[in-house]
C-alpha cells in the first residue's frame, strides 16, 4: 500500500505531471493542494499544513538559521528567474541605470522573500547598488508575511517602511509615492495587495529595457540561473520515511523531462535552453544538489551578507541527507 502524503504546490508546466498525476513517486499517493506561492510559503511556515511543501528558499534558509528544525529541504527547485531583470521603475524618477536605485524609495512585497534576495545581491555585485543605498518599502503586515514566521526584522543600516494597510505597493506607485519596486506581485492571493498592472501602465518601465539581453548578460558572466521555490518535508516524516525524499527528487527530475520534451518552459527556461546554452535540446534546470550547488552557496553568501541569516548556512543543513550526493 502506498503511502498517503499531502503537498502544497504551485502551478507551472514542471510542476503539472505530478499535480494531474502523470508522474507519481515511487510508493506515495500526493494529495496535491495548488496554491499561489504567496499563500502557500505563508501557510506552511505558519502552521505547517502540509507533510511535503513548496517553500521560499530564502525564508527556508532564514528559519534553519534560526533554529526552526520543523521542516528538512529537498533539492527539487520548482522555479528560477532572473529575477533583477524584473524591476520597475517610475518613467519620471529619473533612472535611466541600477545606480539611478540609489536614494530612491523602494517597493517590495517583503524584504525577505527570495525574489528580492536576487535582485538585491545582483544589484550590489554587479552594479554597486548595496541594500544600505536605497529605501524600502514593504507590503505585507507582520500577520500575514513570512517574516513573521521566521522573526525578520529589518537588517541594521536598511531602511524598511511599512506600507500602510489602506495602501500598496501598486497604489503608491501610482501616486507617485514611490519611485521603483524591486519584485511586483499582483496576482490576487490572501497574502499580498497589490492588484495595478504596472507592466503595462505607460508611466512605469523595466529598470532594464531589454529583459532578456540582460538575463543573458549575467548568465554568460555567473553560470547561474537564480532558483526562487525548493521543496521540504516535515522532519518527523523524513525520521520515519528517509526514502520518500529520494523518490521525490526521481519524480520531479521525471517531471522536468516531460516539460522539456513538450517545450512548455517559463521564458527563463527557454532562455538557458535556446539562447544561452546555443542548444534548444539542451537542459540547464535539473534538481539535486550537485547541479545546483553554486547557485546554493550564492544565494546562502546573498542572505549572510544581506544579514537576514547571521551565519553562513551550510548546504549539509539545508537539504536531507540522503539527497546530497544526487
Amino acid at each position: 500500500m502506498n503511502l498517503a502524503l499531502s503537498i502544497g504546490i504551485t502551478s507551472n508546466p514542471r510542476t503539472w505531471p505530478i499535480i494531474d498525476g502523470t508522474v507519481k513517486p515511487d510508493g506515495v499517493d500526493l494529495i496535491p493542494t495548488v496554491l499561489h506561492p504567496s499563500e502557500l510559503f505563508w501557510r506552511q511556515l505558519h502552521f505547517a499544513e502540509f507533510a511535503i511543501s513548496e517553500m521560499s528558499c530564502s525564508s527556508f534558509m532564514i528559519a534553519i538559521a534560526r533554529g526552526d528544525t520543523r521542516f528538512v529541504g529537498l533539492p527539487i527547485f520548482t522555479t528560477r528567474r532572473f529575477f533583477h531583470t524584473g524591476i520597475l521603475v517610475r518613467k519620471s524618477a529619473g533612472i535611466a541605470t541600477p545606480a539611478d536605485l540609489k536614494g530612491k524609495r523602494v517597493g517590495v512585497p517583503e524584504y525577505q522573500q527570495t525574489a528580492a534576495l536576487w535582485a538585491r545581491g545582483v544589484l550590489q555585485h554587479e552594479f554597486g547598488v548595496c541594500p544600505q543605498d536605497m529605501e524600502f518599502w514593504m507590503e505585507r503586515t507582520p500577520q500575514m508575511s513570512h517574516g513573521g514566521a521566521t522573526g525578520f526584522t529589518p537588517p541594521p543600516g536598511v531602511i524598511v517602511n511599512q506600507i500602510p494597510a489602506g495602501k500598496s505597493i501598486g497604489s503608491m506607485m501610482l501616486a507617485g509615492e514611490l519611485d521603483a519596486v524591486l519584485h511586483y506581485l499582483a496576482d490576487r492571493n490572501l497574502v499580498d495587495r497589490s492588484r495595478a498592472d504596472l507592466s503595462n501602465h505607460p508611466a512605469f518601465n523595466y529598470l532594464f529595457p531589454d529583459p532578456t539581453a540582460e538575463g543573458i548578460r549575467f548568465y554568460k558572466k555567473t553560470g547561474l540561473l537564480p532558483i526562487n521555490h525548493q521543496a521540504v518535508m516535515r522532519r518527523d516524516l523524513f525520521e520515519r520515511e528517509p526514502w520518500v525524499a529520494l523518490n521525490l527528487v526521481k519524480a520531479f527530475n521525471k517531471a522536468n523531462e516531460i516539460a522539456d520534451a513538450q517545450r512548455i518552459a517559463h521564458v527563463t527556461d527557454h532562455l538557458a535552453a535556446g539562447l544561452l546554452a546555443g542548444d534548444a535540446t539542451s537542459r540547464l534546470v535539473h534538481h539535486g544538489v550537485r547541479a545546483n550547488r553554486k547557485v546554493i552557496e550564492t544565494i546562502a553568501q546573498y542572505s549572510l551578507e544581506q544579514n537576514l541569516t547571521p551565519r553562513l548556512v551550510g548546504i549539509d543543513e539545508i537539504y536531507a541527507s540522503n539527497t546530497l550526493d544526487i
